[in-house]
C-alpha cells in the first residue's frame, strides 16, 4: 500500500486523464493555480507511511501567488489570508504556540495531509474547478486511506469537508468536526474548538508521535 499503489490504479488513472485533458484548455485560457508543478504538492511532501493526519480544504487560494499545492498554506513572503490567520490564532489559544511561519510545509513532512478537494482553481473564481472531476478523486483519496491506514485523525472544518464523513471509517478512526477557519464561520465554532491539542492527544492515545505545531524560529508562550 502507498501513494504508488493509488496512483496507479485504473479508476484513478482514468480520473487524473480526463481531469488533465480539462486542465490543459483551463491553463491555456485563464490564470489558474497553483503552478502546474505543485498541484500534487500534498502528495509529494506527505509520506504515505508517515501519514497520520488529514485536513480537508476546499479548494486552492484564487489569488496571484497565494496557492502552493497545500491546504490552507501559502509562503512565507505572502500576506497571510483570512483563513489561514484564523487558524494561526486558534492555534495560539489552543496551545499557547505563536507560529509566525505561514508555509505548512513542516506539518505536511510530520504526515498531516493538506489536501483541497479541488487542487486547482482559476484566478478569483472560488469553486471554478470543483466539477473537472476533483471531488471525485479528492473521495477516492479519503476512501483509500480510511480503508488502508490503520488509524489516523480526519480534520473537517466546516460543512463542506463534513460532507466527506460517509466516506471514513469511524470505527478505526477519530474525527475532528467544527465550524471553517474563514471570517463568516469562525466566531461559529472554530474558535475555541482545541483543533491542535485534540489530533495530538488522539494520536498520543494510540501512542503515535504528536504532531509539532510549532514553525522554526517560533515560540512557545506559557500561560499561566
Amino acid at each position: 500500500m502507498g501513494w504508488n499503489a493509488f496512483f496507479e490504479q485504473t479508476e484513478i488513472r482514468t480520473i487524473l486523464n480526463t481531469i488533465e485533458m480539462e486542465l490543459k484548455e483551463e491553463y491555456t485560457s485563464y490564470e489558474c493555480y497553483p503552478r502546474t508543478d505543485q498541484i500534487y504538492r500534498a502528495f509529494n511532501l506527505t509520506d504515505y507511511e508517515k501519514l497520520k493526519v488529514i485536513i480537508i480544504g476546499q479548494d486552492p487560494y484564487h489569488g496571484p501567488g497565494q496557492a502552493d499545492g497545500l491546504a490552507f498554506s501559502v509562503s512565507d513572503s505572502c500576506k497571510t489570508p483570512p483563513s489561514l490567520q484564523n487558524i494561526l490564532k486558534e492555534l495560539h489559544l489552543d496551545l499557547g504556540v505563536t507560529r509566525t511561519k505561514k508555509s505548512l510545509d513542516d506539518w505536511a513532512q510530520q504526515g498531516v495531509l493538506l489536501l483541497n478537494t479541488s487542487l486547482t482553481v482559476r484566478k478569483a473564481q472560488p469553486n471554478s474547478h470543483r466539477f473537472l472531476g476533483w471531488q471525485q478523486f479528492t473521495d477516492e483519496v479519503i476512501s483509500y486511506l480510511s480503508k488502508t491506514k490503520d488509524f489516523m485523525v480526519f480534520v473537517l472544518w466546516g460543512n463542506h469537508a463534513q460532507e466527506k464523513l460517509p466516506l471514513i471509517d469511524k470505527m478505526k478512526h477519530a474525527v475532528v468536526c467544527s465550524a471553517h477557519p474563514s471570517p463568516l464561520s469562525a466566531y461559529r465554532g472554530f474558535f475555541g474548538s482545541a483543533p491542535f491539542s485534540k489530533i495530538n492527544r488522539m494520536l498520543e492515545e494510540k501512542s503515535i508521535d504528536p504532531i509539532n505545531w510549532l514553525g522554526a524560529k517560533d515560540k512557545l508562550t506559557l500561560f499561566d
